[in-house]
């Protein structure tokens, strides 16, 4: 991809922006405003691949724009081998890349020829064709106002080291200097503070969430043993496995002329060149602009947390890494590493973010009024799921409302207000969103699974049922969607219908970093059935080897003995498992069963008390799949 010619195409475009402050010969050219709507906690893009359309990650942690692997095929696209072996790596370990070229691809409107991707990694589950990286965060600077659902592309003429953060009237800014990227380490990159320990520190808009190094955490006086570090949950990225994540206090987190006292920040072993980084939950609460000539980053903060610190990750922390060898990283927190020497314009250019002055502990988003004021429905859209991203329901709500009013034959805007009233509890609303969705367009399938979750969350098997149905008539043999189908099926009772799901998911994304998800999905199935319990053993024996802590595989596990009569090692399993999860219904009850088979009754059947005083139904359930005492 020609760099210098797509820049010289998006400034056709160009218009000017305000003169910056105290500069009045400073101005801003705008080469191109990309509208980006969040999805879960990632910042989505619509391009165009051949006419079609595509999502994807904008991602200033990537070296380079990349097309999954997963969906060439979708979009007819020719894959070659590169004329070097390039790897990318991130959390979780590494893949062997290619790559495509589009022969028309559209961005903000204005058409390109022949762009060049890399080809790689599987996407994650997202909806996404790929990400766009620092191949095309470089052709200028690049100010990212996700909060207000936009990523502008800007060029400064005559500014010198005037004030760039032309958007600041009364507040304070923030401003700090950046590292010099090159094409060995084209990442916006800067120095923080830890504790008083040195940091450095990449910004990386294509991690969900912000995450500290197990070693830099140690530096600031932290380790992961430590009587106030809570576990969070398991991370991934392009890689086959998952890791661990942990949440502790700190002191202070300085960076530029701000500071956060009393903070708490994730920790993972994430097991790149860098220390942390800065993700989309610190875009989301600050408004960033990356000037690459002056090798500054201005911030001004939006309110609200900094840092998401959810235990359990709506959607992944995804580590990016500024390899070793030529390199950068991917959407999914990779690295790429060449055996020779890249092409000139595969990656190059800096960028940066700080943080601003805000006490972690402050309450929910910026209110609306202190950002900028949509004018049309997308542009409510987009600052609701911004606000949604933020888990500021509220809010969210509102603008996705003032949307559906302003625009309502748009059936995602009602998808979108549907799901945010689903997480904020309020279920019956969220199902009508659902309805009036399909109503206007009655195969999309986001929405179609949304509602058939709904419909389970309510009691109603059958009705979510016919949406999986449908679902599974409209999606390819091959799509991501396969893994959710097999879960929602299995949770509605038709396992036959999640063991196809599961089976054709596995034959496609055997390398996916959620394939532990299916293989104990496969193995529940095949357990509660009492059927093919050699297969499932094997099935549950790799979810416990990709997950050894996981509570619910060990559970499955034990259940797969209790049925082949090995009551030992499946007391062994639900024993493991309770040790992690102690309120685990199915493993207080399958034990139970195991110690009556033993003779050993009165412990079996307080076991078995203690499991239906947690869940009243689970007897009935058990029963009906010839599980009794």
């Amino acid at each position: 991809m020609d760099i210098r010619r797509i820049a010289a195409t998006l400034l056709v475009g160009a218009l000017t922006a305000p003169a910056c402050p105290a500069f009045a010969a400073c101005t801003l050219g705008k080469l191109a405003e990309l509208p980006v709507t969040m999805s879960g906690a990632l910042p989505m893009v619509t391009a165009q691949i051949n006419g079609a359309d595509a999502r994807f990650i904008a991602d200033s942690g990537s070296f380079y724009s990349m097309i999954w692997t997963t969906v060439t095929d979708d979009f007819h696209l020719r894959v070659d081998p590169l004329p070097y072996e390039l790897i990318v790596r991130g959390i979780g370990g590494s893949t062997l890349a290619s790559y495509t070229t589009v022969k028309q691809f559209s961005l903000a409107g204005i058409p390109l020829h022949n762009v060049q991707f890399v080809v790689a990694g599987s996407g994650l589950g997202r909806d996404s064709a790929g990400v766009l990286g620092q191949n095309i965060f470089r052709l200028a600077d690049v100010e990212y106002d996700l909060a207000n659902g936009v990523i502008r592309l800007m060029r400064p003429k005559d500014c010198g080291q005037a004030v760039l953060a032309y958007w600041v009237t009364d507040k304070p800014y923030s401003v700090m200097p950046i590292e010099w990227a090159t094409s060995r380490d084209p990442f916006t990159a800067a120095v923080a503070y830890l504790n008083g320990a040195k940091i450095r520190v990449v910004f990386d808009t294509g991690s969900s969430r912000s995450a500290l190094s197990v070693r830099a955490a140690e530096r600031a006086g932290v380790k992961i043993g430590d009587n106030e570090v809570r576990s969070a949950g398991e991370v991934f990225g392009i890689g086959r496995r998952r890791v661990q994540s942990w949440v502790a206090p700190f002191a202070s987190f300085k960076i530029g002329d701000e500071e956060i006292r009393n903070t708490r920040l994730r920790i993972s072993d994430i097991g790149i060149d860098t220390d942390m980084l800065i993700g989309a939950d610190f875009f989301l609460s600050h408004r960033v602009y990356v000037a690459s000539g002056q090798r500054k980053l201005y911030f001004t903060y939006n309110g609200g947390p900094v840092f998401n610190l959810e235990a359990t990750p709506s959607s992944p922390i995804r580590a990016s890494e500024p390899g070793t060898q030529p390199s950068g990283t991917t959407p999914t927190g990779v690295a790429a590493s060449a055996g020779g020497t890249p092409p000139a314009d595969l990656g190059n250019g800096p960028a940066s973010a700080t943080l601003s002055p805000s006490p972690e502990a402050a309450g929910t988003a910026a209110p609306p009024e202190t950002l900028d004021q949509p004018t049309d429905a997308a542009g409510f859209a987009r600052r609701g799921a911004a606000f949604a991203a933020r888990r500021d329901f509220d809010h969210a709500i509102a603008d996705l409302t003032r949307a559906c009013e302003m625009a309502p034959n748009q059936p995602d805007y009602f998808y979108q207000r549907g799901i945010a009233r689903a997480n904020n509890r309020q279920p019956s609303q969220a199902l009508e969103d659902f309805n009036q969705a399909l109503k206007l367009e009655p195969d999309d399938v986001p929405a179609l699974m949304a509602r058939s979750a709904s419909h389970l969350a309510a009691r109603d098997p059958s009705a979510a049922v016919a949406d999986l149905d449908a679902v599974d008539r409209l999606s390819p043999k091959d799509a991501d969607v396969r893994l959710a189908l097999g879960n929602l099926y299995g949770r509605a009772g038709r396992l036959e219908s999640a063991l196809t799901q599961f089976d054709l998911w596995l034959h496609n994304r055997g390398d996916n970093p959620h394939r532990s998800e299916a293989y104990l999905g496969r193995c529940r199935a095949r357990a509660l059935l009492g059927r093919d319990l050699s297969k499932a053993l094997s099935d549950c024996n790799d979810a416990v080897r990709l997950e050894p802590k996981e509570a619910r595989a060990l559970d499955t596990r034990g259940l797969v003995r209790l049925r082949m009569g090995d009551f030992d090692k499946s007391i062994t399993d639900y024993d493991a498992a309770l040790s992690l999860q102690p309120r685990l219904a199915w493993s207080l009850y399958g034990r139970g069963l195991d110690e009556i088979r033993k003779g050993m009754t009165a412990k079996g059947q307080a076991d078995i008390a203690a499991a239906t005083a947690l869940a009243p139904l689970l007897p009935q359930e058990a029963k009906r799949r010839g599980l009794e005492p």
